[in-house]
Order: structure tokens, then sequence, then C-alpha cells
């Protein structure tokens, strides 16, 4: 559920005089690129958005897949220094944003003294997610990469369901081994170990974790 205190919150930066644009993008779809110029700011409203590090050889590395209620787009804010973007998002399902340009939001954080609180906990959840994905591919063994990612689908997207957690997120198998750095084939074996296993239930894309925490403990 959107955190509607913190919507209205964007939606009356400035004192209303400047409202955010409201953005929407369909899964799959690039929201900016590296080197792009970093000059808006983004508050997710519905979905889920990728954010992913691409390296000079190719590979794109998952950071963080953002629920709603998150904030990107925000380094410039942070640094203090007008920079490019540094990450790859990309709609990882169909997505509606609020965006705001930087200038606007800085000049906001001056005036108003509760807004960076309010930003703070919008970042926080995205902070988080990022050092549990570092925790994620420090795991050599593709295995516990794919458990660990999977339970943090579960705390982030999961509903409780009648057959344990749901995520509720269409998973292929090729975004899971994006996001792990691993491949197609290599997820579409574990996944099925698991599924033997009894560990997870798989039904139109959608992932069921039958027991998180045993999940958790065996492959730990």
């Amino acid at each position: 559920m959107v955190d509607r205190a913190l919507v209205e919150v964007f939606r009356e930066m400035n004192g209303g005089m400047f409202p955010p644009m409201t953005e929407t993008f369909e899964r799959g779809k690039t929201i900016f690129f590296p080197g792009d110029p970093a000059e808006r700011f983004y508050f997710l409203v519905k979905g889920a958005v990728k954010l992913s590090r691409v390296y000079e050889a190719g590979e794109e590395i998952t950071v963080a897949l953002l629920r709603e209620n998150s904030v990107f787009g925000v380094l410039s804010l942070i640094t203090g220094n007008r920079s490019d973007r540094f990450y790859h998002a990309v709609a990882f399902t169909p997505v509606e944003l609020l965006s705001v340009p930087i200038d606007q939001v800085e000049k906001a954080l001056k005036e108003d003294p509760e807004l960076p609180m309010v930003l703070l906990r919008g970042l926080s959840s995205r902070i988080l997610q990022t050092e549990m994905m570092i925790e994620t591919l420090a795991h050599r063994d593709m295995g516990s990469r794919l458990v660990s990612f999977l339970l943090i689908l579960c705390r982030d997207f999961g509903t409780p369901s009648t057959d344990g957690v749901t995520i509720d997120l269409k998973l292929s198998h090729q975004a899971i081994a994006e996001a792990i750095g691993s491949t197609r084939v290599t997820v579409t074996r574990l996944l099925g170990d698991l599924r033997k296993q009894k560990m997870i239930a798989i039904s139109k894309k959608r992932i069921t974790v039958h027991n998180p925490i045993e999940l958790g403990q065996q492959f730990a």
C-alpha cells in the first residue's frame, strides 16, 4: 500500500506551484540510462523498478528492485554535485512515477525542515535492499544466491497465501538470472530442484515460497 502522506508531500512540494509530473512506463522500458543527466527526482507510486549497474565488459548486475513508496534518482542530492546517472533504471513491471526537477527538490529541502526526514524515509528501504543484494551476490554458490534473492522478494513483494508467501511479481527465469549474475539454464535447474523439494511452487510466473524461514535455514 502506498504511503499517502508521502505521495501528498511530493504533490505539494514548493507549495504546489510546480506539481510533479506523472509518468508511466511499460514493463521493460528504460527510465534512465547510466550517463544520462541527473535532471529529475523520482517517487515510485505503482509497480517495481529495477536498478542495475552496467560494467565495461557489458555485464549488468541488479543492485535493487524498488517497490512502491520508494524514491530514486537522488545521487546528486546526496553528494551535493550535479552528476550524471550512475545506474540503469528499468520498469520491471508496468510502473507509475512522480518526477520532480532536481532543482525544485533542492529548493524545497531548504524551505521545508521536515522534507529531509520524509525523503530519508522513502530512501531507507532502497538502501536496505541494496545492502541485501550485495550480500546475495557475495555468495559464490548459485543456489544460495537464488534462495537469498527469493527471500528478499518475499520481504519486499510477498503477500501471504494459503500455501505460504507469494511473490507478487511475474518473474521470468531470465530476469532472475540477470538479478543474481547467473544464467537462465542454471536458474531453471535450481528452481526445478526447489520445486522437487517442495520448497516453492510456481504458477503463471509467480513464485510461492511455502516456508521462507525453513528455506532460509536450510540453504543458509
